[in-house]
């Protein structure tokens, strides 16, 4: 099964979220809907990069990589990059 490694930006507070799941869209209603605790006080989120992955497994490899560079640069050149 797919799993997708997101990052997602909180233009009201120009914020960046980095994570993983099998199912994006769903996954994206529920930061919007407040379900995740360290999301829910920078809503409304916009996905603004995403890569698919064959597994789990290399999906949070990918996701823990792009976390580690602990760079907001970083970030925006992987989205700009992509576009």
């Amino acid at each position: 099964m797919p799993h997708f490694v997101y990052i997602i930006h909180s233009q009201s507070k120009d914020r960046y979220y980095i994570g993983s799941c099998a199912d994006i869209k769903k996954r994206i209603d529920k930061h919007n809907a407040g379900a995740t605790p360290s999301t829910k006080p920078y809503r409304p989120w916009t996905v603004v990069y995403s890569e698919v992955f064959p597994n789990k497994s290399d999906a949070l490899k990918r996701e823990n990589y792009i976390k580690r560079m602990k760079s907001r640069k970083y970030i925006e050149k992987l989205i700009l990059d992509a576009k």
